[in-house]
């Protein structure tokens, strides 16, 4: 076992072959984009999306003469998420050269940091589905350059290429082999989202590419040195990351079993076919012969400078679940849930300010994202806002409608989004609370039947139907409680 190797694999999680139990080892390299408006030595745009080759610089172009100059900001954004990470903040750091030709990466080198990284080891802590905590250690989070993209399919015979991501900042950051499943890589994943987003780093927007993932995989008996390892480029996709590693470590027992050995190679993975297929031999670090950029002085931090962007870090999301928990008398599920997403917290402290946490916790877990995920929408794009949904529960909480006739106007809120209180009122959803009307449809009920008059009498249980009966005829808009008290006295139950 290595002095790397800190913890084995619970039995459960151990993947049988055809000659034994075999032990997974994942170890995840993260590409986040920096939040920034300008590139990482540029002043060039670092938006997303544009024409071809519109938010480029003659530095991101490698002109001659043209120098590199390091965007503040985006240092201040690498601490930033280092200090989120629990992660050691080199004060003195430096940009290397990673020599290698690529037809989109203008200047034949990218710059990176090797030797010297901005950030150092940190840890989180995540739990897979519910399971026990465990802790990923990081072993660095360096800052680099994005390359372009070569476009391969506008013409049979040539290749396009768009420097417009070419010198976009980029945090890389690189764990431990520490993860034993797909579930503990894919949780590790998520909550370095939720960080990022938190803190304002990264937007964490998988589908534009401004997180991703290399996933190093390998396989080993249980208790014995790590096995050679292969590394799948470009994960944009916790799902797909699962399918990657479960599909990579069969493979590789498959051939240990056979008799073969595994090569140390980059692969990809194929979504469509659900595999992995080899792009090329695995470069180590001196086949990119690193060298210090001559262009670039050795970062030096200010640890006052340091101290005032950690005093600045906002609420981050495993002190917001505790709090959720506390505060708001949140299941350790639901708190998770909803201070896993900064978007979904904000939403739901809009939503249970001066109300009933529990309460508000239900109808934005359940109700709302489940409509959303029916729609395929996002909380951004939800037709009901904060304000909207707490109006809601305030009209349940005054009488004004019951739960029943929520639901019914939460619908009509998703389908218009309108405010609560102009639906009620136009469709005259308000709840009945008038005894005498109430009692009225009770009296007729027993008068249509008085055989279960007696019936109940007998048997207790027969009482909810003479509930159900009597919203029916009330339309729904009873008060449930009002109408229990008047049925038990005229039931005499």
């Amino acid at each position: 076992m290595t002095a790397l190797d800190v913890r084995s694999a619970r039995p459960d999680q151990l993947v049988a072959g055809d000659k034994g139990k075999w032990e997974i080892i994942v170890g995840l390299e993260v590409h986040a984009q920096v939040t920034s408006n300008a590139k990482l030595f540029s002043g060039a745009s670092a938006a997303y999306g544009g024409d071809p080759n519109a938010h480029v610089s003659l530095v991101d172009a490698a002109m001659p003469g043209m120098l590199p100059v390091i965007n503040k900001f985006c240092v201040e954004q690498a601490i930033r998420t280092g200090l989120g990470l629990n992660a050691q903040i080199n004060k003195k750091s430096r940009f290397d050269r990673k020599n290698y030709f690529y037809p989109d990466l203008p200047q034949g080198y990218q710059i990176s940091q090797f030797k010297e990284p901005i950030v150092g080891e940190g840890q989180i802590e995540v739990e897979p589905d519910g399971e026990e905590p465990v802790t990923i250690r990081i072993e660095r989070l360096h800052l680099e350059q994005d390359a372009g993209k070569s476009i391969h399919d506008l013409s049979p015979s040539e290749t396009f290429v768009d420097l417009n991501r070419a010198g976009v900042a980029l945090m890389e950051i690189v764990s431990r082999p520490d993860m034993r499943s797909s579930k503990e890589a894919a949780a590790y994943f998520n909550k370095l989202r939720s960080i990022v987003r938190a803190l304002g780093t990264c937007d964490g927007n998988m589908e534009e590419g401004s997180m991703r993932a290399d996933v190093n995989v390998s396989v080993r008996r249980p208790g014995e040195e790590f096995g050679t390892r292969c590394e799948i480029k470009n994960v944009n996709s916790t799902r797909f990351m699962q399918q990657a590693i479960e599909y990579e470590a069969r493979r590789q027992i498959e051939i240990i079993e056979g008799g073969g050995k595994i090569d140390q190679e980059t692969r990809l993975f194929d979504p469509d076919k659900g595999e992995t297929r080899t792009m090329r031999s695995k470069e180590d670090a001196h086949d990119y012969r690193y060298f210090p950029d001559p262009d670039l002085l050795p970062l030096v931090l200010d640890q006052a400078w340091i101290d005032q962007i950690k005093a600045s870090l906002p609420e981050l999301p495993d002190a917001k679940k505790k709090r959720f928990a506390s505060e708001y008398g949140l299941t350790a599920y639901d708190a998770g849930v909803l201070a896993g997403d900064s978007d979904a917290a904000a939403y739901f402290e809009t939503v249970a300010k001066g109300r009933d946490g529990k309460l508000a916790a239900n109808w934005v877990t359940q109700e709302l994202f489940g409509a959303l995920n029916k729609s395929g929408l996002e909380l951004s794009a939800s037709p009901v806002k904060a304000e909207a949904l707490g109006a809601l529960l305030d009209l349940m909480k005054d009488g004004t409608i019951n739960g029943k006739i929520a639901k019914d106007v939460f619908a009509k809120m998703l389908e218009s989004g309108d405010a609560p209180g102009a639906i009620v009122e136009r469709e005259g959803l308000k709840q009945v609370t008038d005894t005498g009307a109430i009692e009225k449809a009770i009296d007729e009920l027993m008068a249509a039947n008085a055989d279960k008059v007696a019936d109940v009498q007998k048997n207790p249980k027969a009482f909810g139907w003479w509930v159900g009966q009597t919203m029916k005829a009330t339309g729904g808009k009873a008060n449930p409680a009002v109408v229990n008290e008047i049925l038990k006295r005229k039931l005499g139950v």
